[in-house]
């Protein structure tokens, strides 16, 4: 099932994503949620499969304006260097535990959107990610039982901006409109193992990153079971595992995004996260 969050006819909607259209939730769950965040703090994933069973959309897809899947997270924690290969290209050390980061929910943008180049730099890089959505809140979660607390999973770009990033992972990291995340949650009884897929990075149709997901240093169970030992989760939490190799940084010379170029993410059994670069006005 894959689910959305999205504006239609001037409103923000979720719903879910039925061949080219969208079945629109609102006013439809006993919850009354108004958001996909809420639907999941509910627990209303089995009552929306119900509910979608004999539905029709009501929407194409291409009426629709998305929204990041999750467009109010509570939080939104990121792992870096969490994939060999990026760590031997940018000359950094295995951490010894996941290295997580955190970003502001105004740095969030939705599929086919845009993303935004800040002013004050031109050191504007891509990190496509694999990315966790959580569905059930703990705290201090086995890693045996981790996954239990996922809800789903989408596609995220970690826009960094390096010059900043140099002296500050937090300034670097959270210029806004700079975190493109979706294009949908995709649950996981569509993908039971996070290990088994193929990411991809395409910026301006050119393949920039290629890694399957069993490389990561650190698997979805231990960053979730990390996380959730100095801070509770919440449903709608958003958890991103780290880029492979490739990033524009890393390479000689670098290879920075600049307004007019196409970013797109490809996750195998997810879909494709696309975004254009612009200028921040």
């Amino acid at each position: 099932m894959k689910l959305a969050s999205y504006i239609a006819g001037g409103k923000p909607a979720f719903g879910v994503v039925v061949d080219d259209g969208v079945v629109t939730l609102n006013g439809r769950l006993k919850s009354g949620a108004a958001t996909l965040r809420e639907a999941l703090a509910a627990g209303a994933l089995d009552e929306i499969r119900d509910a979608v069973k004999s539905a029709k959309p009501d929407r194409k897809l291409s009426d629709i304006r998305f929204l990041p899947v999750i467009p109010d997270p509570q939080k939104i924690l990121c792992a870096g260097i969490n994939y060999r290969s990026h760590a031997a290209e940018v000359g950094r050390e295995l951490p010894k535990q996941p290295s997580m980061f955190i970003r502001f929910t105004d740095t969030l943008a939705g599929h086919d959107g845009e993303m935004f180049r800040p002013r004050r730099s031109e050191n504007f890089d891509f990190e496509g990610e694999f990315t966790v959505v959580i569905g059930k809140g703990g705290r201090d979660i086995p890693e045996a039982r981790a996954l239990d607390h996922v809800a789903g999973y989408t596609c995220f770009v970690d826009g960094s901006v390096r010059d900043y990033q140099k002296f500050s992972v937090t300034s670097g990291k959270n210029f806004p409109g700079t975190g493109p995340l979706g294009p949908w949650l995709v649950t996981t009884d569509e993908i039971p193992d996070p290990t088994r897929l193929t990411l991809t990075t395409r910026l301006n149709g050119q393949q920039v990153q290629h890694s399957g997901t069993d490389q990561m240093i650190y698997s979805v169970p231990q960053i979730i079971a990390f996380c959730s030992q100095f801070t509770p989760l919440h449903p709608g939490d958003i958890i991103a595992t780290g880029t492979p190799e490739g990033v524009g940084h890393g390479r000689k010379p670098p290879l920075w995004m600049k307004p007019g170029d196409v970013l797109e993410v490809e996750i195998s059994k997810i879909g494709t996260l696309r975004t254009r670069i612009a200028d921040e006005t």
